[in-house]
């Protein structure tokens, strides 16, 4: 049974959870209105700071309702194997998170489907399949304003939070833990795998208007486990670093030549020194350009059409010199819109 997309919902959806499987190769209601921009503050209700899910998405419950019916029967017409998902609170607590309001349970355990690929091994789907329902990590809050302990009626520097409000880290039972700072990934992974009991530590950002990650409380003697470990095999970490930076060179060496190639093929009379200038900037590792994404690397043509009209937008056209002189960003875009079509002509050889 194919699903043929008929509405623009429909493709919508399907298009988000294409993508979901081929960069996770496990697809969630989730994860898929996440990629469609409906759940914005997510960590408010993984927080319990709001009741249900539908708390906090840009769109009402019966459009969520049509969205999770039709990622259902994509996933059937797929053939994908289903399996449901765990979610619970990065609160103290770890209570389960609700999705509805009307607490209905058919509802609630259609957001907590998960759908895999039935050609992957028992072993892989197994682990996708744990990961997804591991607890999250505990969260704990640098305050940014005075705030009242509700155990102790006092106060500090940390607070995390608990079914019935915010705790200081001695009435949650966690002041013997110990900060590490953001900054060092081996000493942060190795601290945490040997510590019980852990937390993120998170600060909001008023700039960025998001909550950042500022390091990790791990007990004591965890971190001195992490220290002595990363002492002892600094050398081979080192050699491995250099190793990696040298096979990740040429990775990208290939491709790069590979993204070339086929914008020279999408667009034949592209000058192959543009296709490869091109190539070059949307595959910088680090940039965040579409040719690091997972459909860029995949070779994706999509993927690759958007480089080019990025590069044309940018080289070929008045699009920087209009946003520099206060034209709005859509308004510019609509006026160079024939530019890119034209080149864009001229390169396939319309």
């Amino acid at each position: 049974m194919d699903f043929e997309p008929r509405s623009k919902l429909e493709r919508r959806v399907a298009a988000a959870a294409e993508q979901q499987l081929a960069e996770s190769k496990i697809v969630t209601p989730i994860a898929v209105f996440h990629r469609l921009g409906w759940l914005h503050k997510i960590e408010r209700w993984e927080r319990e700071q709001v009741d249900t899910l539908e708390a906090i998405a840009a769109v009402g419950p019966d459009k969520l309702t049509d969205a999770r019916e039709i990622l259902e029967r994509w996933a059937t017409a797929k053939g994908l194997t289903v399996g449901e998902s765990t979610y619970v609170s990065t609160n103290r607590g770890r209570r389960p998170l609700r999705f509805t309001q009307r607490q209905d349970e058919s509802a609630e355990r259609a957001y907590r489907m998960h759908w895999t690929s039935p050609e992957l091994s028992d072993k892989r789907r197994e682990t996708l399949t744990r990961k997804q329902n591991t607890a999250p990590d505990l969260v704990v809050v640098i305050p940014q304003k005075d705030w009242t302990c509700v155990g102790c009626k006092d106060t500090g520097p940390y607070l995390i939070m608990d079914n019935t409000g915010p705790l200081c880290l001695t009435c949650a039972d966690m002041d013997h833990l110990i900060l590490v700072p953001s900054g060092n990934a081996t000493i942060t992974r190795r601290a945490k795998k040997a510590s019980g009991l852990s937390a993120v530590v998170v600060e909001f950002d008023s700039r960025r208007k998001r909550y950042q990650r500022r390091g990790i409380l791990v007990e004591e003697s965890a971190l001195e486990q992490a220290e002595q470990s990363c002492l002892a095999d600094e050398e081979v970490r080192l050699r491995r670093r250099e190793r990696d930076r040298e096979r990740r060179a040429n990775e990208d060496v290939v491709l790069i030549a590979k993204m070339a190639e086929l914008i020279g093929t999408l667009f034949p009379h592209c000058p192959p020194d543009r296709a490869e200038a091109i190539a070059r900037h949307t595959g910088l590792r680090g940039s965040g350009r579409v040719g690091r994404s997972a459909a860029g690397r995949a070779l994706d043509e999509e993927a690759m059409t958007r480089a080019v009209v990025a590069s044309i937008r940018h080289e070929d056209t008045e699009y920087d010199e209009l946003l520099m002189s206060g034209v709005d960003r859509d308004a510019a875009r609509d006026t160079i819109r024939s530019k890119i079509d034209s080149v864009l002509a001229s390169w396939r050889g319309d």
